[in-house]
């Protein structure tokens, strides 16, 4: 098991996943930010100055404050159950960026990978003795 681990790691498939995870994490901080800072709030502000990340329902009020609650750190507070379905928005609105900007880089890839089967191979160059066995063969061919 040790030597099929060492040969993965050593294969480099250990590194590009590593390298994949890191560029995986901060592409997904840069949609989140994208998503909360950028895209929200023109949509809130378009519906009526809607913050969406306090969208939430109060399932029971909080003991150390009574309702209601403007955010939904203030609800965390007091100690109140929420379902936070703002929040839940925003996620999905990350989700289907990334999923959507990953399924771009695949077709993308996909593209330049067909164009590179469809490029055909140039023909090798002959090397110096075929070069001279063909100038034989013709000669021969033209004394016949």
């Amino acid at each position: 098991m040790f030597k099929e681990f060492k040969e993965f790691a050593i294969k480099g498939n250990m590194l590009d996943l590593a390298v994949a995870v890191i560029i995986g994490a901060a592409f997904g901080a840069i949609i989140t930010s994208l998503v909360k800072d950028i895209i929200m709030p023109p949509i809130g502000l378009a519906l009526g100055h809607i913050d969406f990340k306090n969208l939430m329902v109060v399932l029971k009020d909080g003991p150390k404050a009574p309702p209601p609650y403007s955010t939904v750190e203030a609800a965390q507070a007091a100690g109140a159950v929420t379902i936070n379905y703002g929040v839940f928005i925003n996620t999905i609105l990350n989700f289907f960026i990334v999923a959507f900007s990953i399924f771009f880089v695949i077709k993308s890839m996909n593209k330049l990978k067909r164009k590179q089967l469809e490029e055909p191979a140039a023909a090798p160059k002959a090397s110096n003795e075929e070069i001279l066995l063909t100038e034989i063969r013709d000669l021969l061919a033209k004394k016949s």
